[in-house]
């Protein structure tokens, strides 16, 4: 078994999906496959079902994919050790962020860090704040980036700035006249596109009505959506109203191609995650000096 193998059987374990992962790995698909047909033949036994053109894990696969996750912690950890020997001139961070500060604050940070420790890979992926928190929790990722509230007692969360939480409509929505709202209006009186569940800005948004006797449950949710992009463009339809970030919509409102209802939500912060006991690696508090830099900084407000 080499460290190769075990490489790739989690990134096909992670993303059920011989392709995508051999693009993650920046391997041929061909490769990937043999690669783990050579690690099932040889201890003779099956750790993905083929199933069409999908795969999935088997349960000795589920079983075995803890223990490799493990083992390439443990060989991170190392490399860790030894680039920080060397003045972080060398190394992988892990970094994991939720959508909303990943794509409109987090990525000035990236870049600072990078001219500042350009031989350390860092390694980014994008989800939401119960993808972060778990990724942080399990060891998959160094440090996390999320703009929801995080209650778990294994991570340190800390806040870095405050972003707003907008409710907004195509402009000729009835919404759009600018009439204050009630929360019962929420409920009766449009249609909505939100975001997945476990993302951030909505669940803020779902705590901060349930705090104005509104059950979420109530609202007439007619779509799903998993990016804000996809919320926002959905909206500019017309006939439908959502819930976002003010740095995602904020040009929208500018430019007049949204219109901001005239609901009053609290602010949520976007927040540093790290485990609490796992050794904090150098570059992990690099990144965080630089976040904390930036979230200082006037053109953070």
């Amino acid at each position: 078994m080499t460290f190769e193998q075990l490489s790739i059987f989690v990134a096909v374990a992670e993303r059920e999906h011989l392709t995508r992962a051999a693009e993650a790995l920046r391997l041929t698909p061909s490769a990937v496959s043999a690669a783990i047909r050579n690690l099932e033949a040889f201890y003779r036994v099956a750790l993905f079902h083929r199933v069409g053109r999908r795969i999935e894990l088997t349960e000795e696969g589920r079983q075995f994919l803890e223990e490799a996750r493990a083992v390439l912690r443990r060989v991170r950890s190392a490399e860790q050790t030894l680039a920080e020997l060397g003045g972080l001139m060398r190394g992988t961070l892990v970094v994991e962020a939720s959508q909303t500060v990943a794509s409109y604050w987090l990525p000035p940070v990236l870049m600072r860090f990078h001219h500042a420790h350009p031989g350390v890979n860092l390694k980014f992926t994008l989800g939401n704040t119960t993808s972060v928190t778990a990724a942080v929790v399990e060891g998959r990722a160094d440090i996390g980036f999320v703009e929801g509230v995080v209650d778990e007692p294994a991570l340190s969360v800390a806040r870095l700035i405050d972003d707003a939480i907008l409710v907004v409509t195509a402009p000729d929505h009835p919404w759009a006249d600018g009439r204050p709202l009630t929360p019962q209006d929420l409920v009766d009186g449009t249609d909505w596109v939100m975001r997945e569940a476990g993302s951030g800005t909505r669940a803020a948004f779902e705590a901060a009505i349930t705090a104005r006797d509104v059950d979420p449950a109530d609202l007439k949710v007619v779509l799903e959506l998993p990016s804000n992009e996809a919320v926002l463009s959905a909206v500019r339809t017309g006939g439908s109203a959502t819930v976002v970030a003010g740095v995602a919509a904020r040009c929208f409102v500018d430019a007049a191609r949204l219109a901001r209802a005239n609901f009053t939500l609290p602010p949520r912060a976007f927040s540093v995650l790290r485990h609490k006991e796992r050794r904090a690696s150098r570059a992990a508090d690099a990144l965080e000096r630089l976040a904390r830099e930036a979230a200082a900084a006037p053109a953070a407000e």
